[in-house]
């Protein structure tokens, strides 16, 4: 059977069923015509062939390489003017059809040209209207569709149109409405953008997200204390342990708001900040407050987009993929949004320590366009550096240890959060407990137990400290409530089972209703994360320990989670310190309850509980003290809180076998006293003071606030355990440590050492005269060594520490992380080489300001070099060489007339230029300092007096070893005058080879006085004296003479009459 249907119009659907039918082994039609042209039918038999499908079904061809020689262009070229072809074919002149072409298709296909050139131009009118359209519907504020969902290729297209409409207005000078324009098709992306951010960032939720109870992050929110400043490199000490140190450092405040605003005094731009904080810290909720006020219209609405990508999400993304790609998979409202430089765009990396992308800055390609694909590691390399997108903001955070992953050159403020100080610890306490007389309460029990006021620092432990202590306050008196960190959580573990027993299972039991099982899985699981140094954990960690997420959410106050797009669902501990005290719980359990040592797992002891208990704390001390950077401090810490009689009661439904701990905590409290004795770092015996006070134990602190209050402190012979009681007791006084004053202690190398602790802390040491050597240099180098170092001032005036010990001060002076600011080191015994080793050191950004050298010899090249520092302009250095105000004061005056610094003089003559005797004694206070190291001197017609050479003696006699030239002519110097310069030449030091004293009014009594000084001096070096204008007598005449021609003298030549 056939039938012919050409010259029609089938449609779409007409052409699927009638070419169905001829397929149908049933039906009868045999022949279907509907082509117009037999060369047509042919041309679509071929393609049907080759394609392996009908090809009038098809939408769409790519028939690269399907086309062969020209029949097969002419046979394509008639299929395309069939009606009946629905196929979009692009005809691609390349490869083979370029070769085969013929001048004949193209003279075809150009005939094509003025009709397709009339087509698009009538799309185009349709399309502009069409976009032009939108444009007034946006600048009358009207709703639109213009981000609807569209194929890139029309995305190209619209921001073509937009481009151009741009350019038109600014030709048109209409900046106002292109201006208005812009930014409404910004809202248009912007609106739906902040609403998801304002939705997802209004609440905060303690505990797991979405399960534990949620609180308006506005009401909640207190202000974070924040310092510009911050780690160098890795930091691998226990964030509790820095948190302890920092809680005293005070440094230049940045509030949140202000992250990328420049302070007082700075300039250029700030593209890239890195905030750096411990965990819990609040780094996390910093960035939600930030992102909130943005999305709410409170601040930063000059920047139009914020992006916020957190690492632990983005790890397991693999694959290419643009920049763009990344935001429009994270925030699907920016569909279509192409970022360019004219935006002002921030990107937020939060958790760059939950990175596990390699971000490898220095080895990575460069990439510069947005629509680019590449890898994650180079797209977030680029970003970061400025090769993408330079105009864009980038916000990373993270804990110290992960803070080098970043180089140093891609960042332009290092921030630092530092918790709350002591007044944001208040307010608080004040927004979370609504009843402000609970609030008071608990805020005064915190303030009574030194160690909870510190950790209170960390924002998470105020939520834990006022979970806890609100319920308690409320229902006993306040000497059951806890006074230490292993009582505080504890109590908080027990809240937390109460609140899930009420929340998930409907108990209302007054006793604790433990589940055995869940708590000692996930102590386990904390315990091994702990030794694998592991923050975050998945589902399949959960089911391999044999927990089921519903039990995890019991305990929504322990751990907390977050679900991604990639990684499903990631969990971890709400801070270390939780984890850290479970890690403690489940070895306490494994050992009571099982019999069990974990740090011996293949003992079977038969010894008694008792001993068991003993040996298994002692293991864990010696354990904590091997460790080099601490991070078993707070688990020991812990472990030993729970080992308390007290603490056992608590979780009694979790011992299974209970028994009097008094005896162990006597010989454990006695150990931890004896390994004090071996010299454990600095930070390890603070740990192991902390370690007695949650073993309720405080003898040594006791001791040591008796020698401070009776005032025998600087007397007492100290132990080592009492040396770390002083240090603990330094540290965690409400006083502040801004001034260290060794004279308050002991003035030795030793009590410097051992309080070493203590003068990180301090913004100013006062370390002077206190018999300090260079052994003191080398512990001060640590200090100013030290990233966490706030060191302004140093005072080691008067101390003999010498060269070596300048040498040491020196290499610290190099130091980043130096911010020494004055530096007194006068009268230190320093010479020559001395000078040289600070001279090194010293640089035009350094920050040292003042430099006090006074009293020490610095020999010629000293006094030249530092001379030098004083004319160069570039050095913002005030450097005091001189000993005295009278010696600065002429030498500035010198410096004015003579357009020189008289210390750099050899030569100097000031003959009439020196007035009375107080200008006598200003010069002699200057040639008495030993950076004055002339050796010609001319003082002719000075007026100089027996009070002026009295003076001038001294000093010449204090510093002898450098004047070999002196001319005193026509002063009246007298006969007295003359009797106080003999001292000078009596001196075996003295240098002096030339001395002047001509028209002096000498008499015959100063000849003899001149002649017994030289004569009782065999060690002179002078050979002329000039004594004309004088009245010597005979007497004098010959004692000079009888000198003069004695072979042990040296003096040659006497002058003694015009």
């Amino acid at each position: 059977m056939e039938l012919d249907l050409r010259g029609n119009d089938p449609g779409d659907e007409g052409v699927r069923l009638l070419t169905d039918l001829t397929k149908n082994e049933n039906s009868k039609l045999k022949t279907l015509r509907l082509s117009k042209s037999d060369a047509v039918e042919e041309a679509y038999a071929t393609l049907t062939e080759d394609l392996g499908t009908n090809s009038l079904r098809l939408r769409e061809r790519d028939l690269k390489r399907k086309i062969r020689g020209d029949s097969g262009v002419k046979q394509l070229s008639d299929l395309r003017r069939d009606s009946q072809c629905s196929t979009k074919i692009e005809l691609r002149y390349r490869g083979q059809m370029k070769s085969t072409a013929t001048s004949d298709q193209l003279q075809n296909v150009s005939k094509d040209f003025p009709n397709i050139l009339n087509d698009i131009e009538n799309k185009m009118i349709v399309f502009m209207k069409h976009e032009l359209e939108i444009y007034k519907k946006l600048l009358r504020k009207e709703n639109t569709a213009y981000h609807r969902k569209v194929k890139q290729i029309r995305w190209n297209l619209k921001q073509t149109v937009l481009k151009m409409t741009l350019d038109f207005l600014h030709l048109m000078n209409r900046e106002d409405v292109a201006s208005a324009l812009q930014n409404e098709l910004i809202g248009v992306i912007q609106r739906p953008l902040k609403e998801g951010m304002k939705n997802k960032y209004h609440h905060v939720c303690e505990g797991i997200a979405k399960q534990g109870e949620s609180t308006s992050l506005n009401k909640i929110y207190t202000d974070l204390y924040i310092t510009e400043g911050g780690a160098g490199h890795v930091n691998k000490e226990h964030e509790v342990r820095r948190i302890e140190k920092n809680q005293m450092l005070q440094d230049v405040q940045i509030e949140c708001r202000n992250m990328f605003q420049l302070l007082p005094g700075q300039d250029g731009r700030i593209r890239t900040v890195l905030t750096q904080g411990v965990a819990g810290i609040g780094k996390s909720i910093c960035v939600q407050k930030f992102i909130l006020d943005w999305a709410e219209g409170e601040q930063h609405q000059d920047i139009q987009f914020i992006f916020p990508l957190p690492f632990w999400e983005l790890n397991l993304k693999k694959g290419r993929y643009s920049l763009m790609d990344i935001i429009s998979f994270f925030f699907p409202e920016t569909q279509g949004l192409i970022l360019t430089d004219q935006y002002k765009v921030m990107f937020i990396f939060d958790g760059v320590d939950e990175c596990k992308i390699p971000l490898s800055f220095y080895k990575n390609e460069s990439l510069e366009n947005v629509c680019e694909a590449a890898s994650l590691d180079v797209v977030i390399t680029n970003l970061i550096k400025g090769n993408l997108l330079p105009s864009a903001l980038i916000w990373i955070t993270t804990r110290p240890a992960a803070a080098s992953m970043i180089p140093a050159e891609c960042v332009d403020r290092v921030s630092e959060v530092r918790g709350f100080n002591d007044q944001q610890k208040e307010e608080y306490f004040r927004k979370r407990i609504s009843d402000q007389d609970l609030a008071n309460k608990v805020i005064d029990h915190i303030r009574e137990s030194r160690s909870l006021h510190i950790m209170c620092h960390i924002p998470v432990f105020c939520w834990i400290s006022a979970t806890v202590l609100q319920t308690i306050l409320t229902e006993t008196e306040s000497e059951e409530t806890p006074k230490t960190l292993t009582e505080m959580y504890t109590c908080f573990l027990i809240f937390q089972t109460v609140q899930g027993n009420k929340k998930y299972s409907g108990k209302n039991a007054l006793d604790t209703s433990w589940d055995e099982g869940a708590i000692l899985a996930l102590s386990k699981l904390a315990f091994q994360q702990l030794e694998e140094h592991s923050l975050i954990f998945y589902e399949d960690d959960l089911k391999s320990y044999g927990i089921d997420t519903s039990e995890i959410s019991v305990y929504s106050g322990l751990c907390t989670q977050e679900t991604g797009r990639f990684l499903g669902t990631v969990f971890s501990f709400v801070h270390l310190s939780i984890q850290e005290f479970l890690a403690a719980l489940f070895a306490y359990l494994s050992l009571r309850n099982d019999n069990r040592n974990v740090f011996k797992p293949w003992s079977t002891s038969q010894e008694s509980k008792t001993t068991e208990l003993i040996d298994f704390l002692k293991t864990a001390v010696d354990k904590a003290l091997e460790s080099e950077h601490g991070h078993l401090d707070l688990f020991l810490r812990f472990l030993l809180g729970l080992s308390l009689e007290s603490n056992e009661k608590l979780l009694r439904g979790l011992l299974t076998q209970t028994g009097s701990s008094s005896d162990c905590r006597k010989e454990i409290v006695e150990y931890i006293k004896l390994k004090f004795k071996e010299n454990p770092s600095p930070e390890r015996s603070i740990n192991l003071i902390y370690c007695l006070n949650e073993l309720n134990d405080d003898s040594l602190v006791k001791e040591i606030r008796s020698y401070m209050s009776s005032g025998r402190l600087s007397e007492a012979e100290l132990s080592p355990a009492q040396w770390s009681a002083l240090v603990f007791v330094l540290l965690t006084s409400k006083e502040k440590l801004d001034v260290f004053d060794l004279k308050k202690f002991i003035r030795s190398d030793e009590c410097l050492n051992r309080l070493l602790p203590v003068v990180q802390e301090a913004t100013r040491a006062l370390l002077s005269d206190c018999n300090l050597t260079e052994k003191s240099c080398s512990v001060l180098l640590k200090v100013l060594n030290s990233e966490s170092s706030t060191l302004t001032l140093l005072d080691l005036s008067y101390n003999p520490i010498k060269d070596f010990g300048v040498e040491l001060l020196s290499e610290g002076l190099k130091s980043s992380n130096c911010k020494l600011e004055t530096l007194n080191l006068s009268s230190c015994s320093i010479t020559e080489n001395g000078y040289i080793s600070l001279a090194s050191a010293l640089n035009p950004s350094s920050p040292l300001k003042e430099l006090d050298l006074r009293g020490n010899d610095p020999g010629d090249t000293g006094v030249k070099i530092m001379t030098d520092f004083l004319q160069d302009t570039t050095y913002k250095l005030n450097l005091r060489l001189l000993n005295s105000s009278d010696a600065e004061e002429i030498c500035t005056s010198l410096t004015k007339d003579l357009g020189e610094n008289p210390l750099l003089l050899r030569e100097l003559d000031l003959s009439g230029k020196i007035q009375g005797v107080s200008g006598m004694k200003q010069l002699s206070a200057l040639l008495k300092d030993l950076h004055c190291r002339i050796k010609k001197l001319k003082l002719k017609n000075n007026n100089i007096s027996e009070e002026g050479c009295a003076a001038l003696s001294a000093a010449l006699c204090s510093n002898p070893s450098h004047l070999i030239d002196l001319d005193l002519s026509e002063n009246k110097l007298l006969t007295a005058g003359v009797k106080q310069f003999s001292a000078v030449l009596k001196n075996p030091q003295c240098q002096l080879q030339k001395l002047k004293l001509s028209c002096c009014s000498i008499t015959e009594e100063g000849y003899v006085a001149l002649a017994s000084a030289l004569k009782s001096n065999p060690f002179s070096l002078l050979t002329e004296l000039d004594l004309r204008g004088n009245d010597p007598g005979e007497t004098g005449v010959q004692l000079l003479s009888d000198l003069q021609n004695d072979p042990r003298s040296n003096l040659k030549r006497i002058f003694f009459f015009d």
